[in-house]
């Protein structure tokens, strides 16, 4: 269950958590058609801190671009929001979810004059994957749904509708005991996890899919730049599933799952069956920086 906080902020006012309500045949909902976010605000030693802030709030517009969505509001009026929703919901650390979405009107695929929506919540939820899988890693399994191709769902847009394909292969993995999924590409390489990037780690190279039929996260970016300043080489190209099996390491990135070591895929083990020295490394300076322990990344704090 969620943990309730106080107010959202839906078309520039604040409600109450409860009365934040939609009708039943609001357009979003029965199409798919929509755009959100997830972002992340942490406690830091300064204070309540918001990672990549703008680049969210960018990314956010760029995904209603692609699916043609006029956006009501300005971004500094979304980047404001976002502050007013987690100050008012006196949130030290947060997950923080805006939605953009086309709402009650007209019916059908094809509607012209139905209003575009915006809600931003904010509350409490720790790791994703569970503090233990941070720590020790988790067991994924490459799922029989295929990650979509690029002219079927543009995948540089976070678009609720193509979160279907998420929620099918995460359902059948967990149904087989594992904690995540892994999915591969129409071509059969490794496209992503349900809802994360994937990295794979051999003979002290790091290797990521590229953006091609994924889509372009911001903790990916972090972490690749990250590892390119620890003088890491970092390549973005495509892997197979057994590239995945012998890899020294392997680990998961995103918003929710942050950066989450994998330790075994398909009942294989992956290295040494816990964290590597690499992943952990990467781990520990990830949450320096947004601790706000690490200033070189200042830059990517935006307190509150």
């Amino acid at each position: 269950m969620l943990k309730e906080s106080e107010k959202i902020w839906m078309d520039g006012k604040l409600v109450d958590w409860k009365d934040a309500r939609v009708h039943v045949l609001t357009h979003t909902l029965h199409y798919g058609v929509g755009v959100f976010e997830g972002i992340r605000c942490y406690k830091t030693i300064n204070g309540p801190a918001i990672f990549r802030l703008d680049d969210h709030v960018e990314r956010l517009f760029s995904s209603a671009h692609i699916v043609n969505i006029d956006m009501p509001y300005s971004r500094e009026e979304i980047r404001e929001a976002i502050k007013e929703t987690v100050t008012a919901n006196r949130l030290e650390a947060c997950y923080i979810r805006p939605i953009v979405y086309i709402g009650y009107g007209s019916m059908g695929l094809y509607v012209e004059d139905n209003p575009v929506n915006v809600a931003i919540a904010a509350w409490s939820w720790g790791s994703y994957l569970g503090d233990e899988g941070l720590e020790r890693g988790i067991r994924v399994k490459i799922s029989s749904f295929t990650r979509h191709h690029v002219n079927i769902s543009m995948t540089r847009a976070k678009v609720p509708g193509y979160y279907v394909n998420s929620v099918l292969a995460k359902k059948e993995v967990k149904a087989a005991g594992y904690d995540e999924a892994v999915l591969l590409d129409p071509d059969g390489y490794i496209a992503e996890g349900s809802g994360e990037n994937i990295f794979i780690i051999r003979k002290g190279r790091i290797k990521t899919t590229p953006l091609t039929s994924i889509l372009e996260g911001i903790t990916r970016e972090s972490i690749i730049q990250i590892a390119r300043d620890k003088g890491i080489s970092v390549i973005e190209e495509r892997f197979t599933r057994d590239d995945l099996y012998i890899a020294d390491e392997a680990f998961l990135t995103g918003t929710a799952a942050e950066l989450t070591p994998i330790r075994e895929v398909d009942n294989r083990v992956i290295g040494s069956g816990k964290p590597g020295p690499v992943t952990k490394n990467l781990q520990e300076t990830f949450f320096n920086i947004v601790y706000g322990k690490d200033t070189r990344y200042k830059d990517w704090l935006t307190y509150l």
